[in-house]
């Protein structure tokens, strides 16, 4: 019986040391965040952890042998440990998604090859992917250029899925960077997860994705990313519970813009669409209180089916109330629901708030606005309380410029935009140049009374100096209008004005062939309308667009005399390719009611030059006199042009042929054109394009440059 209790001692003892060794092991498992499915049999006991085995007599009926391996114990899930294995970090589940959501039942296993030098993703227990097989890997830490791609996806489907991909992808984020093995083998098992991810979020929650690492020529490394989509789940019923106390003549549309219906695959990026289809619906219907839930999804993964669940409480349609200043007053309430494209007491719609505030800060007055939606008592309309941050409001600008037969030509102005609340801009705004100086100020009000319409006036000092004339002029102008700008292009605009001028002029008297000089006293009444049909002011890459200028003027210069002096443009725009846009445009000219002569030399038709005929002078085609052979101008205009702007880039080419004529005649006439042509170079600035444009006269006339060159900003028409 002693040897019995001694056997039975020495087992005693073996299986309390495997105890104590297998809770140790289940507490480094633990810290690691590894973990092994319930009820795998642990392997044998490593022999290093083996009682010394000595001889025994023949075990007695009931008696333990101390060598033997112990049996599964119950609650014990933990792996064996086995001490000749470096210690491994295996990736855990990611947070919130089941197991039975990272690996697919039944695909356990790689494909096919793929066993030996691949890792699942999210597959629980996987160990970091060995060597690629075949591969030559002599030191760990050098450096591989590697490539990567996703196989296993349809040619449909995957571009989406890479372009998604590609946006949040480690490997092809610093795919151009040498990296050593450990380096591709962490960024691989990354983007395999992230992967696996973005199939599960279009529906295919039994996804899995497979890492292969293989070596090739030139030390070059190819990752491949080995998707198994496995089935698609789809949705069983879609719910939006609380969408019936919306009106009844609202409910069908707003269930129409959460466009998410039965049968349908389950993807997360739809429900976001439509989950935002659903709240501009609702804000455009005048619910401004509407409150919207999260979307909740519940996946049946035996059937393979969801059921979408979004709860909605309309909160009852509301009308506009007042509008209320808080803060820095940097416009009154008054100014702001001039500004508003709503009236007191209009359904109340979202999108009309959003575009006050973006008029708010168009304005240049105001850095940021804060806009909340207070719901008056008892009342089922909505005030505006605005919160506005003042911007600075002064602004000095400089051009430079220089053109073929303008010389060097350089502009500063100094603005104070709110000198005249409010949105009164006084400019004061002086040039400079070889042929022009001018010294102005100029009041622009915006906003006057009316959204987007602009009071302006000018009081101008200038001296010309041009090829057919020489001009001193005082101008006081005046009007109304509705114009175009960076930020807000406008389809239609209109100006309507009355413009006073006095002028000393020099030109040449053809008939007797000597120099006078005139002082003209001019009335005019500017009207204009224009039509704008394209995708981009300074640059158009597509569209057209008309407009017609129209001045009934009365000219006092040895008695008094009407004309009118009208114009139209057009210019279209047609894409190519998606480097490629061909432009064209002409325009037409004409004044009636008085001869040539009479007509004041700064208010007749002249053309050539850089926003005219290239590879002409400026003012250059056309008659000219007998004696100084200068231009003298016209009463009607003919001009065309035609170019291909190619870009590369932020950097383009453009290649043109440009066509003018002046007529002393009352029509414009088609024969006799000048032609010029070229090739012009453009920068592409974040502010607008910047060209350079070198011209040459088809048809040169005595006295024609052979090369003329052109600088500016925007294109040339």
């Amino acid at each position: 019986m002693n040897a019995v209790a001694g056997r039975r001692a020495a087992a005693l003892s073996a299986a309390i040391a495997l105890i104590l060794l297998a809770s140790e092991a289940r507490a480094q498992a633990g810290a690691a965040g590894d973990t092994k499915a319930a009820g795998e049999a642990p392997p044998p006991v490593p022999s290093q952890q083996a009682q010394p085995q000595t001889s025994l007599p023949p075990l007695e009926p009931g008696e333990l042998d101390p060598s033997a391996p112990l049996d599964s114990w119950p609650g014990m899930d933990v792996e064996w440990p086995d001490m000749n294995q470096p210690d491994q970090n295996v990736p855990a589940t990611p947070p919130g998604v089941p197991e039975s959501e990272t690996t697919a039942p039944g695909e356990s296993a790689a494909p096919a090859g793929e066993a030996e030098a691949g890792a699942q993703a999210g597959a629980p227990g996987a160990a970091p992917a060995p060597a690629p097989a075949g591969a030559q890997v002599s030191d760990a830490a050098e450096a591989h250029r590697y490539v990567w791609r996703i196989a296993g996806l349809d040619d449909a489907e995957s571009d989406g899925i890479e372009d998604q991909f590609k946006a949040l992808s480690t490997l092809e984020e610093y795919k151009g960077d040498p990296a050593n093995a450990a380096q591709i083998d962490r960024r691989a098992r990354s983007d395999a997860e992230l992967l696996s991810q973005i199939l599960r979020s279009r529906g295919y929650y039994d996804a899995s994705v497979f890492t292969r690492v293989s070596s090739g020529e030139d030390n070059q490394v190819t990752v491949t990313l080995r998707a198994r989509r496995g089935p698609i789940y789809r949705y069983a019923e879609v719910r939006l519970p609380g969408l019936e106390e919306a009106r009844d003549t609202d409910e069908p549309p707003l269930r129409a813009a959460f466009n998410i219906n039965a049968q349908e695959p389950v993807d997360a990026g739809k429900v976001e669409a439509a989950l935002a289809a659903l709240r501009g619906e609702l804000g455009r219907r005048g619910y401004a209180f509407a409150e919207v839930g999260e979307p909740d999804v519940l996946v049946d993964h035996e059937t393979r089916t969801a059921v979408l669940t979004l709860s909605v409480h309309p909160a009852g349609v509301r009308r506009f109330g007042r509008v209320v200043i808080e803060g820095t007053p940097v416009f009154s309430a008054g100014h702001v629901e001039d500004i508003a494209r709503f009236e007191q007491g209009e359904q109340y719609q979202a999108s009309r708030v959003d575009d006050l505030r973006q008029a708010l800060v168009q304005t240049g007055l105001v850095s940021s606005v804060n806009i909340r939606t207070v719901a008056e008592p008892n009342s089922d309309l909505v005030d505006l309380h605005v919160r506005m941050q003042p911007a600075p409001v002064h602004t000095i600008a400089g051009e430079a410029g220089y053109g073929t037969g303008e010389g060097f030509r350089l502009e500063a102005s100094w603005q104070h935009r709110n000198l005249i609340s409010p949105e009164g801009a006084v400019t004061l705004r002086g040039v400079l140049g070889t042929r022009e100086q001018t010294l102005s100020a100029i009041l622009r009000q915006n906003n006057w009374h009316v959204r987007d319409q602009v009071l302006n006036a000018q009081i101008a000092a200038s001296h010309l100096d041009r090829p057919g004339f020489n001009a001193r002029t005082f101008t006081l102008t005046g009007g109304i209008e509705r114009q175009s700008n960076i930020i807000w292009q406008k389809t239609w605009t209109w100006s309507v004005g009355a413009e006073l001028l006095a002028s000393d002029e020099r030109d040449v008297d053809i008939d007797t062939g000597t120099i006078r000089d005139r002082t003209f006293f001019i009335a005019a009444l500017p009207l204009s309308l224009g039509y704008d049909g394209t995708d981009d002011l300074l640059d158009p890459t597509r569209g057209f667009r008309l407009s017609t200028h129209i001045s009934p003027e009365v000219s006092l210069q040895s008695g008094a005399f009407t004309y009118v002096r009208a114009q139209f443009d057009a210019s279209v725009y047609q894409p190519l390719s998606e480097r490629i846009v061909l432009a064209a445009r002409t325009r037409l000219g004409t004044i009636v009611g008085a001869n040539r002569d009479q007509i004041a030399p700064s208010r007749r038709f002249y053309a050539g030059g850089g926003g005219s005929v290239r590879g002409y002078g400026y003012q250059a085609i056309g008659p000219r006199d007998p004696v100084f052979d200068d231009p003298i101008g016209g009463r009607s205009l003919a001009e065309f042009s035609i170019e291909a702007r190619i870009r590369f880039g932020n950097f383009g080419i453009v290649p043109f042929l440009d066509a003018g004529n002046i007529s002393t005649s009352g029509l414009p006439r088609f024969n006799d054109l000048q032609l010029g042509a070229g090739l012009g170079a453009r920068y592409y600035s974040s502010f607008g394009p910047i060209r350079i444009d070198v011209g040459t006269p088809l048809n040169r006339q005595p006295g024609d440059p052979r090369i003329a060159v052109y600088v500016s900003l925007g294109q040339a028409f």
